[in-house]
């Protein structure tokens, strides 16, 4: 894992610096699912602070193993309204809001324990009918909504691109991403994080603004 590790880094810190960014930056969110508490263990031990989980019961068991570890946690996958109460206590960022039952349920869940929630707006930019998200002519809907509840803070937005053979091809649905954050941000200034680029595309990711990557697969190794 460290050398494993130690590679992400550095393409990292190359496609940053390619494009004139500080690579500091980037947060890197080791993509921990499937994968046992130990492996997370030794991920903390090589330096990572910040893992990501997309299953409610598997992030609550993991996190109950590592309560001794300043972990920061984050939500990455699909959202079941009754798993909220699950990942809600645990969790400091959630990377995939799309509906407003799940903003509704987050803020409900929220006030109860007075916990303010960083929360990514998903938005589907490829247009693919599998994938989650906000389509570009809701966004602003969405947001306005978003921002009338108290207890979470909208941070940025987050997409995940089509799985191909060349990042290259996705490119634009990164660049895309970044301008719909820019042209937001002129009236919403909190909206400044860009949650895109996983295993098989972070560079092109970072190259395109990315604020947070969610790497899994090339930090831990193949899943089974």
């Amino acid at each position: 894992m460290k050398d494993r590790l130690e590679r992400v880094l550095k393409r990292i810190e190359s496609a940053a610096r390619k494009v004139g960014r500080d690579p500091k930056e980037i947060t890197l969110v080791a993509v921990s699912k499937t994968f046992p508490a130990s492996a997370v263990r030794e991920g903390f031990s090589l330096g990572l602070r910040n893992f990501g989980e997309n299953r409610a019961q598997e992030l609550r068991e993991k996190a109950q193993h590592l309560q001794d570890l300043d972990i920061t946690w984050h939500f990455i996958g699909r959202i079941q309204t009754n798993k909220v109460k699950y990942f809600l206590p645990i969790v400091e960022y959630v990377h995939s809001v799309w509906r407003e039952e799940e903003l509704q349920e987050i803020e409900k869940r929220a006030s109860k324990i007075k916990k303010t929630l960083k929360v990514f707006i998903e938005m589907n930019i490829s247009g693919e009918e599998s994938k989650a998200g906000i389509r570009e002519n809701e966004i602003r809907i969405f947001l306005e909504k978003a921002l009338q509840y108290e207890h979470i803070e909208v941070v940025g937005l987050m997409t995940m691109a089509p799985l191909v053979g060349n990042p290259e091809d996705v490119r634009w649905v990164f660049r895309r991403l970044r301008e719909i954050r820019d042209k937001l941000s002129k009236e919403y200034p909190s909206l400044k994080e860009l949650s895109m680029g996983m295993s098989n595309d972070f560079e092109v990711a970072v190259e395109e603004g990315a604020t947070f990557v969610r790497i899994g697969t090339a930090i831990f190794g193949p899943r089974k």
